[in-house]
């Protein structure tokens, strides 16, 4: 039997996942004076999130696979959101102030 180290467990990385957007979203929270489209910003990339979680069920209940894409991009928006927002950073084109927080 393969043992694989405690860090490449492959059950670790969605709670890796939620506590990277965990400290985004107190970050912003705690900033969301000064960063107010960001935080509105990044509330609706959690939303759309949340709904292509949830809609996946519902949409294969219903037989409407035409929403099932829709889901799967849905549930990797904080993935890109993050992404978009990191590379635009590293090219100056936009200053993210959480970038630390990863």
């Amino acid at each position: 039997m393969i043992r694989l180290p405690h860090s490449a467990s492959f059950l670790d990385a969605p709670l890796h996942a939620l506590a990277r957007l965990q400290r985004i979203k107190t970050w912003l929270k705690a900033h969301q004076h000064s960063h107010r489209v960001e935080y509105e910003a990044f509330d609706a990339v959690l939303t759309i999130w949340l709904m292509g979680l949830v809609g996946a069920l519902p949409a294969i209940v219903l037989q409407e696979w035409w929403l099932l894409p829709l889901c799967y991009l849905a549930a990797f928006a904080p993935s890109m959101y993050i992404a978009r927002r990191l590379r635009q950073h590293t090219q100056g084109k936009l200053r993210c102030d959480w970038a630390h927080l990863l």
